[in-house]
């Protein structure tokens, strides 16, 4: 689970202005964050097949997003990935 620094941090990274919490660079990086936390729980638990599953979801929610701003705007798209070290 986020902490509320490390969300507020996560946020002011890829915000766009003052009190965006709802673009789509903010939601894929929140789901990045959430994704990565909960990657190393799994490493120390293999066997946590529920957890694994929420994982998965996570995943599959994040791509949602990034296709969604790959098709709005592909600078947007190009530079989040980047930032977040997805690809390339």
């Amino acid at each position: 689970m986020l902490s509320k620094r490390k969300k507020t941090l996560a946020i002011n990274k890829s915000k766009k202005h003052d009190t965006d919490t709802g673009s789509p660079e903010v939601q894929a990086t929140l789901l990045s964050k959430r994704i990565d936390e909960l990657s190393d729980h799994l490493k120390k638990n293999p066997k946590d097949k529920h957890s694994r599953k929420g994982l998965l979801g996570l995943v599959s929610k994040r791509r949602a997003h990034l296709k969604y701003l790959k098709n709005k705007s592909i600078k947007r798209y190009n530079d989040l990935v980047k930032m977040l070290g997805l690809k390339k």
